[in-house]
């Protein structure tokens, strides 16, 4: 209880200090319980962070970015330079989309960045149609706040650490997937901070000015909380029902990710009952 006290503080701080150097959403405003705002110099921390190894070594990995205003600007250079990425639909409820650079016009780049325009280049895909391609090497969001030992705070509902915790259960995300939070300098809380147990820790916090590496002893694959779901937004989600059918109809897991272990079972039979 009380790191969740002390992260409602510091989000309303942020939020005080990020009307200063954030930009407002077209449809939102400042209302930023609603949206990751961009802010000045994401220019400087989209450079930064496409100088980070990572993009050099992708193969046939992918890319993951979430839906933020704040990350926009990295979508337009990887669509600029024929990557294709993943994104979720605004608050995941359309599910996924996966974009083919190299469908996009040129000159539309910059449209085709925002969400309205990933609306009309990218295609939906489904969780089983994301099951059956390669991992995923680098996943990019935006946030509210980040601790020093790489723990992320977004607006409070959820969506990456549930992102991330979806990806991880189907096994493609694994501990060599390097997590970057792109965020003001103003959004870094200088103290250790814990989290909470669905809380995903960062490999690298990247502002306009800094490019932090968070030092952490390995990471454990994702998994979705199914007890912590009735009652939330992610209840009535279409990706929801999907992951629950795909994790519990495994039968074989060729990568060790996939493997659901006792107490998932008895995750998914306690909700059953209920």
């Amino acid at each position: 209880m009380a790191t969740v006290d002390r992260t409602t503080q510091y989000r309303e701080r942020i939020w005080a200090d990020l009307r200063k150097v954030g930009r407002p959403d077209s449809r939102f405003h400042w209302d930023l319980s609603s949206f990751i705002a961009d802010f000045e110099g994401s220019d400087i921390c989209t450079d930064r962070t496409l100088d980070l190894d990572v993009w050099r070594t992708l193969g046939n990995r992918r890319v993951f970015i979430t839906p933020d205003n704040s990350t926009e600007e990295l979508r337009k250079r990887l669509i600029a330079e024929n990557v294709p990425f993943v994104m979720t639909t605004y608050g995941i409820q359309r599910g996924f989309v996966e974009l083919d650079s190299t469908t996009v016009p040129p000159g539309e780049e910059s449209y085709a960045a925002t969400l309205d325009g990933m609306d009309r280049y990218a295609v939906p895909v489904s969780l089983g149609q994301l099951q059956a391609g390669d991992p995923f090497a680098v996943l990019v969001t935006g946030g509210t706040a980040v601790s020093m030992s790489g723990v992320r705070f977004g607006k409070g509902h959820g969506y990456f650490d549930f992102e991330y915790a979806a990806l991880s259960e189907l096994g493609l995300v694994d501990s060599d997937a390097v997590l970057i939070d792109m965020v003001h300098d103003c959004q870094v809380v200088d103290e250790h901070l814990d989290g909470e147990p669905h809380d995903v820790v960062m490999d690298y916090i990247v502002t306009p000015t800094r490019t932090i590496p968070v030092h952490r002893d390995g990471r454990e694959p994702g998994r979705i909380l199914w007890d912590l779901i009735p009652g939330t937004e992610f209840e009535r989600l279409e990706v929801t029902a999907e992951l629950r059918r795909l994790v519990q109809t495994v039968d074989k897991a060729p990568r060790a990710d996939k493997t659901i272990d006792a107490e998932r079972q008895d995750s998914f039979r306690k909700e059953e009952k209920e």
